[in-house]
């Protein structure tokens, strides 16, 4: 029986893979447990159906991302803070202050998560920070870090 894998199935096969199961594996555990669907037109047109839609709608997250980088990389983020001798500043900056300082800025909610750091900011003075928007899109924002 041909079936339509619904999801990954540990040694048959991928999500979307079509594959040629033994009928009493298709109807008692593949069909039962919405692993897999059986071969048919319209089940066919389904799948081809939900593909184009997710694929439509992962474009639109791309452009999404793409238009909040702009407007990321259009402002510079400014975050005061106290500071010892020399520009030291007591403890550090963190991701959620420039995550917080962002929204602030440009008005785009950003996820704490998605500020990457390389090391913590312990000196005042201009930084570029990356944000990953997007598996593809990565903005790079300007933050300057002054004293209180």
């Amino acid at each position: 029986m041909k079936v339509i894998l619904l999801a990954d199935v540990k040694g048959v096969g991928k999500k979307g893979q079509e594959i040629n199961a033994s009928d009493g594996y298709a109807r008692n555990f593949l069909i039962p447990k919405k692993l897999g669907m059986e071969v048919t037109a319209s089940n066919l047109n389904d799948i081809k159906l939900k593909k184009q839609a997710d694929d439509r709608r992962k474009a639109e997250e791309l452009e999404e991302a793409k238009k909040t980088k702009e407007i990321l990389e259009q402002n510079e983020v400014k975050i005061a803070v106290k500071t010892g001798e020399n520009g030291k500043l007591f403890g550090s900056v963190t991701n959620k202050e420039i995550a917080q300082a962002i929204e602030k800025t440009s008005g785009v909610k950003v996820d704490k998560k998605k500020v990457e750091l390389d090391d913590q900011i312990k000196m005042v003075g201009t930084r570029t920070v990356p944000v990953k928007l997007h598996p593809q899109v990565t903005a790079e924002v300007k933050v300057v870090i002054t004293e209180a």
